[in-house]
């Protein structure tokens, strides 16, 4: 377990062992997550990296006819623009 520290403009360094262990760049995004008083720093993926992740999940029948009709009826909801 590495310790770090949180500079005045909140701002933490990754310690090297860890950005090496997790193959992290320069410039990746990552999530930043409280969880019951933990904070989980998770690294976002591309979605072409999770390419056959999940082999057992059929690709062609992901929906019928029947339900691309009913979803295209359903009239989409109008976004509020916070003021």
């Amino acid at each position: 377990m590495a310790m770090v520290r949180i500079s005045s403009k909140y701002q933490v360094v990754i310690p090297r062992e860890v950005r090496e262990a997790l193959g992290l760049q320069k410039g990746q995004m990552v999530s930043v997550i409280p969880v019951g008083g933990v904070i989980e720093v998770v690294p976002d993926v591309e979605l072409s990296a999770l390419e056959g992740a999940y082999p057992q999940i059929s690709i062609t029948d992901v929906r019928d006819e029947s339900e691309r009709e009913v979803r295209c009826a359903v009239p989409k909801r109008r976004r509020r623009l916070a003021s």
